[in-house]
């Protein structure tokens, strides 16, 4: 996949590692399964590896990359856990990138072909399905600022990308309608509640200008088939585009964008706070001390949860909404590795802001945790750890941290205000 290509660019990934081994789920799927049970959770999340299934990005479908995902599938469901399957978690194949990759329409085409085969393979048995996950990062991660696969420093590019990966979600609901008659269908999206560093008239304008290119860029067109005015009246003023007709959009597309889905995937980890950029964009800026920070550097802001889920609700409307990832990575203190009370703290405080959303009206149906293990953390590499389990990345042992047993029990009933006990850690599993 792009990923591959990109961890062998030096200084890519913080920390040089890539993602051959990283938590070995590929070999180790059916006890990572029986922890999901432990945990007692409902539906598990997870992707499906472009590559396994076409591994040129074209021609036929490979029987034994799909052969891993079928037999996940039945262990998942033999163990009461709903598959919560998601086509595209950014690992383009690197045929495709070849030529063009996101910037061209053909991967749109290359893309349907992936979910009619995926689809058809599996959509008797998974009932949820998302087509991309966070469209925002791999346009602006990865072709505006580079930090991501495929590297790219062009923002031009990143709007071409975020309008066929759109596309492609929208002709991916078309097949998938038929392939998994019945299922739920819907698209992830990374959200952000932001807010202006000060009352300031210019802070304010930083806030239109994130919320329209990192939220509205998205929503808008999938929610309201359009793109909104002043976001693309920003990217003309930064030189983005040569005027406010879109090149890349062709009659028909916004309606397939707009292709109605059965709800709507939110991403949400911290706010923004903004204030104007040197560059003519906003910039972000930290408002808290330190020791408000997760390792990755967010502000840990459990009310950014609520005003997210009732914003889209308000706003958008969609039928359902399902909180895809949420989570928070902490460095382990090497006395305790295992006791990560502000991980407990995290999660507790953001699932009672989700509850409060859903008790005002919001029609909220699922959270999931990020993440289930910890993992190659893309760009940060195996540096940032967010599991419920730490993984010895020599041994692949796993071992339940203190949050582990914080979740089961919050999943069992009990309250989630309860403290985690000290001797949580030593349970076996």
């Amino acid at each position: 996949s792009i990923w591959d290509r990109f961890a062998t660019v030096p200084g890519s990934i913080v920390d040089g590692s890539d993602s051959e081994i990283a938590c070995d789920h590929y070999h180790r799927w059916r006890d990572d399964v029986d922890r999901l049970r432990w945990l007692g959770v409902g539906a598990y999340r997870f992707s499906v590896a472009w590559p396994r299934v076409f591994p040129t990005g074209t021609g036929s479908a490979r029987a034994i990359g799909l052969d891993f995902y079928d037999a996940l599938v039945d262990r998942l469901l033999a163990a009461g856990i709903r598959p919560f399957l998601t086509l595209n978690h950014w690992d383009l194949p690197q045929a495709l990138q070849d030529r063009g990759g996101w910037t061209s329409r053909a991967t749109v085409d290359a893309f349907a072909r992936f979910a009619e085969a995926v689809g058809r393979r599996l959509g008797d048995r998974v009932r949820h399905w998302v087509t991309q996950n966070e469209p925002w990062c791999m346009a602006h991660l990865g072709h505006e600022q580079g930090v991501h696969a495929p590297g790219m420093r062009d923002p031009g590019a990143s709007l071409w990308a975020a309008h066929h990966l759109l596309l492609a979600h929208g002709r991916a609901v078309e097949v998938l309608r038929r392939e998994a008659p019945g299922a739920e269908i819907g698209i992830v999206l990374i959200l952000s509640s932001v807010h202006p560093a000060s009352d300031s008239d210019a802070d304010r304008e930083a806030v239109r200008q994130l919320d329209g290119s990192l939220n509205r860029w998205y929503l808008e067109p999938l929610y309201r088939g359009r793109y909104p005015d002043d976001a693309v009246a920003d990217r003309v003023r930064l030189g983005h585009l040569a005027g406010p007709e879109l090149p890349f959009v062709k009659p028909g597309d916004l309606r397939v964008i707009a292709s109605p889905t059965d709800f709507l995937g939110v991403n949400m980890y911290s706010r923004s706070v903004v204030t104007p950029g040197p560059a003519g964009q906003p910039s972000s800026v930290q408002v808290v001390p330190d020791h408000e920070l997760t390792a990755m550097g967010w502000e840990v802001y459990p009310r950014g949860m609520y005003e997210v889920l009732t914003r889209v609700h308000r706003e958008y409307a969609p039928p359902r909404i399902y909180v895809t990832e949420n989570g928070a990575a902490y460095d382990d203190d090497p006395a305790v590795p295992l006791a990560d009370v502000r991980r407990i703290d995290y999660l507790r405080a953001h699932v009672a802001e989700a509850r409060r959303a859903a008790a005002d009206g919001v029609p909220l149906h699922g959270y999931f945790v990020w993440s289930l293990m910890d993992n190659f953390e893309w760009s940060q590499g195996l540096s940032k750890r967010f599991g419920l389990f730490h993984v010895d990345y020599t041994t692949q042992r796993r071992t339940p941290r203190e949050s582990a047993y914080w979740y089961r029990d919050a999943i069992a009933g009990e309250t989630a205000a309860q403290p985690a006990s000290p001797h949580h850690a030593r349970r076996p599993v």
